[in-house]
Protein backbone atom coordinates (compact mmCIF):
# COMPACT_ATOMS: atom_id res chain seq x y z
CA UNK A 1 0.00 0.00 0.00
CA UNK A 2 1.04 3.57 -0.54
CA UNK A 3 0.68 5.44 3.10
CA UNK A 4 0.37 8.59 4.25
CA UNK A 5 0.66 9.46 7.56
CA UNK A 6 0.28 13.10 8.59
CA UNK A 7 1.15 14.97 12.30
CA UNK A 8 1.43 18.11 13.26
CA UNK A 9 5.26 18.44 15.00
CA UNK A 10 7.15 15.61 15.81
CA UNK A 11 7.77 17.16 19.25
CA UNK A 12 8.37 14.24 22.47
CA UNK A 13 5.11 13.29 22.81
CA UNK A 14 3.84 9.98 22.73
CA UNK A 15 1.15 10.58 19.79
CA UNK A 16 4.50 11.44 17.97
CA UNK A 17 6.34 7.91 19.53
CA UNK A 18 3.19 5.71 18.19
CA UNK A 19 3.36 7.70 14.57
CA UNK A 20 6.94 6.65 14.40
CA UNK A 21 6.84 3.41 15.34
CA UNK A 22 3.91 3.15 12.92
CA UNK A 23 5.51 4.08 9.75
CA UNK A 24 8.61 2.56 10.74
CA UNK A 25 7.01 -0.79 10.86
CA UNK A 26 4.55 -0.61 8.22
CA UNK A 27 7.84 0.56 6.06
CA UNK A 28 9.32 -2.59 7.47
CA UNK A 29 6.34 -4.97 5.95
CA UNK A 30 7.03 -3.62 2.40
CA UNK A 31 4.83 -0.53 1.90
CA UNK A 32 5.92 2.86 1.08
CA UNK A 33 5.36 5.23 3.54
CA UNK A 34 5.41 9.01 3.91
CA UNK A 35 5.46 11.18 6.98
CA UNK A 36 4.34 14.30 6.92
CA UNK A 37 4.67 16.81 9.42
CA UNK A 38 5.16 20.45 10.63
CA UNK A 39 8.34 21.87 12.45
CA UNK A 40 9.21 21.09 15.67
CA UNK A 41 8.91 24.46 17.43
CA UNK A 42 8.49 24.98 21.20
CA UNK A 43 10.10 23.64 24.18
CA UNK A 44 9.51 20.22 23.94
CA UNK A 45 12.29 18.89 21.88
CA UNK A 46 12.46 16.70 18.96
CA UNK A 47 12.46 13.35 17.34
CA UNK A 48 13.82 13.96 13.61
CA UNK A 49 16.86 11.92 14.66
CA UNK A 50 14.39 8.86 14.87
CA UNK A 51 12.95 8.89 11.27
CA UNK A 52 16.79 8.44 9.43
CA UNK A 53 17.28 5.49 7.96
CA UNK A 54 13.77 4.37 8.99
CA UNK A 55 12.79 3.30 5.76
CA UNK A 56 9.94 6.16 5.06
CA UNK A 57 10.14 9.76 3.53
CA UNK A 58 9.68 12.35 5.59
CA UNK A 59 8.57 15.63 4.49
CA UNK A 60 8.62 19.10 6.72
CA UNK A 61 5.80 21.79 5.83
CA UNK A 62 7.13 25.02 7.26
CA UNK A 63 3.43 26.88 7.47
CA UNK A 64 2.25 23.86 9.29
CA UNK A 65 1.96 25.26 13.19
CA UNK A 66 0.03 23.65 15.97
CA UNK A 67 -2.00 26.88 16.94
CA UNK A 68 -4.42 28.40 15.17
CA UNK A 69 -3.08 30.68 12.26
CA UNK A 70 -5.62 31.34 9.29
CA UNK A 71 -2.91 32.19 6.64
CA UNK A 72 -0.21 29.42 7.26
CA UNK A 73 -3.52 26.64 7.51
CA UNK A 74 -4.50 28.16 4.43
CA UNK A 75 -1.40 27.61 3.04
CA UNK A 76 -0.59 24.03 4.83
CA UNK A 77 -4.18 22.73 3.54
CA UNK A 78 -3.29 23.99 -0.33
CA UNK A 79 -0.13 22.59 0.37
CA UNK A 80 -1.14 18.75 1.36
CA UNK A 81 -3.71 18.65 -1.68
CA UNK A 82 -0.79 19.47 -3.91
CA UNK A 83 1.24 16.51 -2.04
CA UNK A 84 -1.59 14.25 -1.75
CA UNK A 85 -1.80 14.67 -5.52
CA UNK A 86 1.36 13.52 -6.32
CA UNK A 87 1.85 11.11 -4.19
CA UNK A 88 -1.25 9.31 -4.69
CA UNK A 89 -1.76 7.34 -1.67
CA UNK A 90 -3.89 4.39 -1.06
CA UNK A 91 -4.38 5.32 2.66
CA UNK A 92 -4.40 9.23 4.40
CA UNK A 93 -3.58 8.80 8.23
CA UNK A 94 -3.96 11.82 10.68
CA UNK A 95 -2.59 12.35 13.75
CA UNK A 96 -3.03 15.38 16.30
CA UNK A 97 -5.68 18.25 16.00
CA UNK A 98 -4.24 20.48 13.41
CA UNK A 99 -2.70 17.40 11.18
CA UNK A 100 -6.18 15.75 11.39
CA UNK A 101 -8.37 18.27 10.56
CA UNK A 102 -6.71 19.89 7.78
CA UNK A 103 -5.51 16.37 6.51
CA UNK A 104 -8.58 14.85 6.28
CA UNK A 105 -10.21 17.92 4.72
CA UNK A 106 -7.49 17.95 1.99
CA UNK A 107 -7.72 13.74 1.95
CA UNK A 108 -11.31 13.70 1.72
CA UNK A 109 -11.64 16.47 -1.09
CA UNK A 110 -9.31 14.19 -3.52
CA UNK A 111 -11.75 10.39 -2.60
CA UNK A 112 -12.13 9.21 -5.62
CA UNK A 113 -9.89 11.73 -8.37
CA UNK A 114 -6.77 10.35 -7.79
CA UNK A 115 -8.04 6.90 -9.43
CA UNK A 116 -11.44 7.19 -10.38
CA UNK A 117 -14.13 4.72 -9.83
CA UNK A 118 -12.12 3.82 -6.47
CA UNK A 119 -12.87 4.85 -2.78
CA UNK A 120 -9.34 5.95 -3.01
CA UNK A 121 -7.50 7.68 -0.92
CA UNK A 122 -9.06 6.16 2.13
CA UNK A 123 -8.89 8.47 4.92
CA UNK A 124 -8.19 7.03 8.99
CA UNK A 125 -7.85 9.40 11.85
CA UNK A 126 -6.06 7.93 15.10
CA UNK A 127 -7.63 9.94 17.80
CA UNK A 128 -4.38 10.45 20.59
CA UNK A 129 -6.33 12.90 22.84
CA UNK A 130 -9.73 14.82 22.31
CA UNK A 131 -9.36 18.90 22.08
CA UNK A 132 -12.59 19.51 23.68
CA UNK A 133 -12.62 18.76 27.78
CA UNK A 134 -14.04 19.49 30.88
CA UNK A 135 -11.76 22.12 31.90
CA UNK A 136 -11.95 24.16 28.34
CA UNK A 137 -14.36 27.29 27.88
CA UNK A 138 -17.71 25.76 26.90
CA UNK A 139 -17.52 27.89 23.42
CA UNK A 140 -14.47 26.74 22.77
CA UNK A 141 -15.51 23.43 23.59
CA UNK A 142 -18.53 23.89 20.94
CA UNK A 143 -16.38 25.19 18.22
CA UNK A 144 -14.11 22.15 18.67
CA UNK A 145 -16.47 19.65 18.64
CA UNK A 146 -18.23 20.96 15.40
CA UNK A 147 -14.80 21.20 14.09
CA UNK A 148 -14.51 17.78 14.88
CA UNK A 149 -17.88 16.66 13.91
CA UNK A 150 -17.02 18.10 10.11
CA UNK A 151 -13.48 16.15 10.07
CA UNK A 152 -16.19 13.52 10.50
CA UNK A 153 -17.48 12.96 7.97
CA UNK A 154 -14.42 13.06 5.89
CA UNK A 155 -12.90 9.85 7.94
CA UNK A 156 -13.22 6.59 6.49
CA UNK A 157 -12.12 5.07 10.37
CA UNK A 158 -10.91 5.88 13.47
CA UNK A 159 -8.76 4.39 15.42
CA UNK A 160 -8.26 5.33 19.22
CA UNK A 161 -5.54 4.88 21.69
CA UNK A 162 -7.86 3.61 24.47
CA UNK A 163 -11.60 2.32 24.63
CA UNK A 164 -12.41 5.37 26.68
CA UNK A 165 -11.74 8.18 23.40
CA UNK A 166 -14.10 5.88 21.27
CA UNK A 167 -16.78 6.40 23.99
CA UNK A 168 -15.77 10.48 24.48
CA UNK A 169 -16.11 11.21 20.64
CA UNK A 170 -19.01 8.73 20.14
CA UNK A 171 -20.62 10.95 23.17
CA UNK A 172 -19.85 14.09 21.44
CA UNK A 173 -21.40 12.62 18.12
CA UNK A 174 -18.51 12.16 16.21
CA UNK A 175 -18.32 9.97 13.41
CA UNK A 176 -21.40 7.88 14.59
CA UNK A 177 -21.77 6.24 11.25
CA UNK A 178 -18.14 5.43 10.95
CA UNK A 179 -16.01 2.45 12.48
CA UNK A 180 -14.00 2.97 15.67
CA UNK A 181 -11.37 0.12 16.23
CA UNK A 182 -9.04 0.37 19.54
CA UNK A 183 -5.23 0.06 19.36
CA UNK A 184 -3.20 0.33 22.03
CA UNK A 185 0.26 2.92 21.51
CA UNK A 186 2.91 0.36 20.99
CA UNK A 187 5.89 1.17 23.10
CA UNK A 188 9.45 -0.36 22.03
CA UNK A 189 9.38 -2.64 25.26
CA UNK A 190 13.23 -4.01 25.15
CA UNK A 191 14.09 -0.14 26.33
CA UNK A 192 12.10 -0.91 29.42
CA UNK A 193 12.05 -4.48 30.63
CA UNK A 194 16.05 -4.34 29.84
CA UNK A 195 16.84 -3.27 33.63
CA UNK A 196 19.92 -1.51 34.02
CA UNK A 197 22.59 -2.85 36.46
CA UNK A 198 22.61 -1.86 39.80
CA UNK A 199 25.67 0.23 39.68
CA UNK A 200 23.42 2.51 36.64
CA UNK A 201 21.25 3.12 38.83
CA UNK A 202 23.05 4.13 41.86
CA UNK A 203 25.13 6.48 38.99
CA UNK A 204 21.07 7.89 37.89
CA UNK A 205 20.33 8.85 41.32
CA UNK A 206 23.51 10.24 42.07
CA UNK A 207 23.31 12.42 39.29
CA UNK A 208 19.87 13.86 40.89
CA UNK A 209 21.00 14.18 44.69
CA UNK A 210 19.04 11.37 45.42
CA UNK A 211 20.22 9.21 48.01
CA UNK A 212 21.20 5.57 47.52
CA UNK A 213 18.29 4.06 49.73
CA UNK A 214 15.81 6.33 49.12
CA UNK A 215 11.75 5.57 47.70
CA UNK A 216 12.08 7.89 44.37
CA UNK A 217 7.98 8.65 43.10
CA UNK A 218 8.54 9.76 39.32
CA UNK A 219 6.11 11.45 37.16
CA UNK A 220 6.90 11.93 33.45
CA UNK A 221 4.98 14.62 31.92
CA UNK A 222 5.25 17.79 30.81
CA UNK A 223 5.31 20.63 32.95
CA UNK A 224 2.06 22.08 31.84
CA UNK A 225 -1.27 23.06 32.39
CA UNK A 226 -3.67 19.80 33.37
CA UNK A 227 -0.75 17.48 34.31
CA UNK A 228 -1.14 17.40 37.69
CA UNK A 229 1.90 18.41 39.33
CA UNK A 230 0.19 20.78 41.88
CA UNK A 231 -1.59 17.64 43.54
CA UNK A 232 1.67 16.20 43.41
CA UNK A 233 3.37 18.91 45.16
CA UNK A 234 0.53 18.78 47.73
CA UNK A 235 0.91 15.27 48.63
CA UNK A 236 4.61 15.18 48.50
CA UNK A 237 4.55 17.79 51.65
CA UNK A 238 1.97 15.82 53.61
CA UNK A 239 4.51 12.62 52.92
CA UNK A 240 7.92 13.97 53.30
CA UNK A 241 7.88 14.14 57.00
CA UNK A 242 6.12 10.93 57.38
CA UNK A 243 8.53 9.25 55.31
CA UNK A 244 12.36 10.75 55.09
CA UNK A 245 13.71 8.20 52.73
CA UNK A 246 11.09 9.72 50.11
CA UNK A 247 11.96 11.56 47.15
CA UNK A 248 10.51 12.77 44.30
CA UNK A 249 11.46 13.03 41.02
CA UNK A 250 9.76 15.31 37.79
CA UNK A 251 10.69 14.54 33.76
CA UNK A 252 10.09 16.93 31.96
CA UNK A 253 10.29 20.49 31.07
CA UNK A 254 7.66 22.44 29.43
CA UNK A 255 5.99 26.31 30.36
CA UNK A 256 5.45 26.20 33.65
CA UNK A 257 8.64 25.01 35.28
CA UNK A 258 9.36 28.32 36.79
CA UNK A 259 5.94 28.43 38.36
CA UNK A 260 6.04 24.99 40.01
CA UNK A 261 9.46 25.22 41.22
CA UNK A 262 8.20 28.42 43.00
CA UNK A 263 5.27 26.13 44.32
CA UNK A 264 7.96 23.91 45.69
CA UNK A 265 10.18 26.11 47.70
CA UNK A 266 6.55 27.62 49.42
CA UNK A 267 5.96 23.80 50.16
CA UNK A 268 9.48 23.83 51.82
CA UNK A 269 10.54 20.20 49.64
CA UNK A 270 13.31 22.09 47.56
CA UNK A 271 15.31 19.13 48.52
CA UNK A 272 13.25 16.70 48.03
CA UNK A 273 12.12 17.40 44.40
CA UNK A 274 14.56 16.89 42.03
CA UNK A 275 13.87 17.87 38.33
CA UNK A 276 15.78 16.25 35.47
CA UNK A 277 14.58 18.75 32.60
CA UNK A 278 14.10 17.63 28.90
CA UNK A 279 15.42 14.37 28.41
CA UNK A 280 15.35 12.40 25.17
CA UNK A 281 13.05 9.06 25.11
CA UNK A 282 15.57 6.50 25.33
CA UNK A 283 16.31 8.25 28.57
CA UNK A 284 12.89 7.39 30.54
CA UNK A 285 13.44 3.31 30.71
CA UNK A 286 16.38 4.32 33.11
CA UNK A 287 14.32 6.91 34.82
CA UNK A 288 11.78 4.70 35.33
CA UNK A 289 14.13 1.41 36.67
CA UNK A 290 15.75 4.03 38.95
CA UNK A 291 12.67 4.92 40.71
CA UNK A 292 9.81 2.93 42.71
CA UNK A 293 6.64 4.20 42.33
CA UNK A 294 5.28 5.83 38.93
CA UNK A 295 2.52 8.67 39.82
CA UNK A 296 0.69 10.17 37.22
CA UNK A 297 -1.84 12.97 37.87
CA UNK A 298 -3.08 14.63 34.74
CA UNK A 299 -6.39 15.57 34.41
CA UNK A 300 -6.88 14.84 30.31
CA UNK A 301 -5.33 12.05 28.80
CA UNK A 302 -5.85 9.13 26.19
CA UNK A 303 -4.08 6.76 27.63
CA UNK A 304 -0.71 7.84 29.04
CA UNK A 305 1.97 5.78 27.88
CA UNK A 306 4.10 6.10 30.55
CA UNK A 307 1.20 4.38 32.40
CA UNK A 308 2.37 0.64 30.59
CA UNK A 309 6.27 1.58 29.93
CA UNK A 310 6.43 1.77 34.22
CA UNK A 311 4.57 -1.52 33.98
CA UNK A 312 7.05 -2.91 31.73
CA UNK A 313 9.86 -2.07 34.29
CA UNK A 314 8.02 -3.36 36.86
CA UNK A 315 6.75 -0.59 38.98
CA UNK A 316 3.07 -0.27 40.45
CA UNK A 317 1.26 3.15 39.23
CA UNK A 318 -0.62 5.38 41.09
CA UNK A 319 -2.81 7.26 38.82
CA UNK A 320 -5.63 9.63 38.10
CA UNK A 321 -8.91 7.97 36.76
CA UNK A 322 -9.20 9.73 33.86
CA UNK A 323 -9.78 9.00 30.33
CA UNK A 324 -8.45 5.30 29.59
CA UNK A 325 -6.22 4.74 32.65
CA UNK A 326 -8.39 2.51 33.91
CA UNK A 327 -7.69 0.19 30.87
CA UNK A 328 -4.09 -0.73 32.45
CA UNK A 329 -4.24 0.68 35.81
CA UNK A 330 -6.45 -1.81 38.29
CA UNK A 331 -6.80 -3.24 41.66
CA UNK A 332 -3.21 -5.82 40.32
CA UNK A 333 -0.99 -3.43 38.94
CA UNK A 334 -1.64 -0.21 41.30
CA UNK A 335 -4.61 2.82 42.43
CA UNK A 336 -6.70 4.61 40.65
CA UNK A 337 -7.74 7.94 42.61
CA UNK A 338 -10.37 10.27 41.79
CA UNK A 339 -8.98 13.34 39.87
CA UNK A 340 -7.74 16.28 42.29
CA UNK A 341 -8.42 13.66 45.19
CA UNK A 342 -5.05 14.84 47.00
CA UNK A 343 -6.10 12.37 50.16
CA UNK A 344 -6.75 9.90 48.18
CA UNK A 345 -3.36 10.02 46.44
CA UNK A 346 -1.64 10.86 48.98
CA UNK A 347 -2.70 7.21 51.19
CA UNK A 348 -1.92 5.40 47.66
CA UNK A 349 1.76 6.93 48.19
CA UNK A 350 2.04 6.00 51.07
CA UNK A 351 0.66 2.50 51.01
CA UNK A 352 3.49 1.75 48.80
CA UNK A 353 6.47 3.87 49.99
CA UNK A 354 6.11 1.55 53.24
CA UNK A 355 5.68 -1.80 51.75
CA UNK A 356 8.17 -2.98 49.27
CA UNK A 357 6.75 -6.41 49.04
CA UNK A 358 3.53 -4.58 47.31
CA UNK A 359 5.11 -2.59 45.23
CA UNK A 360 7.29 -5.44 44.02
CA UNK A 361 3.74 -8.23 43.75
CA UNK A 362 2.25 -4.86 41.42
CA UNK A 363 5.03 -4.56 39.28
CA UNK A 364 5.26 -7.97 38.62
CA UNK A 365 1.49 -8.30 38.08
CA UNK A 366 1.86 -4.85 35.37
CA UNK A 367 4.22 -6.70 33.27
CA UNK A 368 2.03 -9.51 32.79
CA UNK A 369 -1.12 -7.78 31.92
CA UNK A 370 0.83 -4.88 28.76
CA UNK A 371 3.35 -7.27 27.11
CA UNK A 372 1.40 -8.15 24.67
CA UNK A 373 -1.30 -5.54 24.59
CA UNK A 374 1.41 -2.31 23.82
CA UNK A 375 3.95 -4.53 21.41
CA UNK A 376 4.63 -2.76 18.24
CA UNK A 377 3.49 -5.26 16.41
CA UNK A 378 -0.06 -6.04 17.85
CA UNK A 379 -0.57 -2.21 16.95
CA UNK A 380 0.67 -2.51 13.79
CA UNK A 381 -1.44 -5.77 12.76
CA UNK A 382 -4.53 -3.73 14.27
CA UNK A 383 -4.37 -0.49 12.20
CA UNK A 384 -2.67 -2.87 8.94
CA UNK A 385 -6.13 -4.43 8.93
CA UNK A 386 -7.88 -1.31 9.11
CA UNK A 387 -6.43 -0.16 6.02
CA UNK A 388 -7.55 -3.42 4.20
CA UNK A 389 -10.60 -3.52 5.37
CA UNK A 390 -11.53 0.02 4.04
CA UNK A 391 -9.43 -0.52 0.26
CA UNK A 392 -11.86 -3.72 0.21
CA UNK A 393 -15.02 -1.59 0.07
Amino acid sequence: MRIVHIITRLILGGAQENTLITCKLLARRGHHVTLITGPALGPEGELFHQTANAGYDVIILDAMRRAILPGKDVLTYIQLKTLLRKLRPDIIHTHSAKAGILGRWAGHALKGKLEPGTNKPAVVHTIHGLAFHPYLNPLLNRLYIAIEKSAGRCTDAFITVADAMTEKARAAGIGLDKPYTTAYSAIDEELFLNKPSQEDIRAFRQRYGIPEKAVVLITVARLAELKGHEYIIESAKRLAARFENAYWLFVGDGALTEQIKTQIQAAGLDGRIKFTGLVPPEQIPPAVHASDILVHCSLREGLARVLPQAMLCAKPVVSFDIDGAKEVVNDTTGFLIEPKDVDGLTQACAKLIENPQLCQTLGQAGIKSVIEKFAPDTMVNTIEQVYQNLLQK
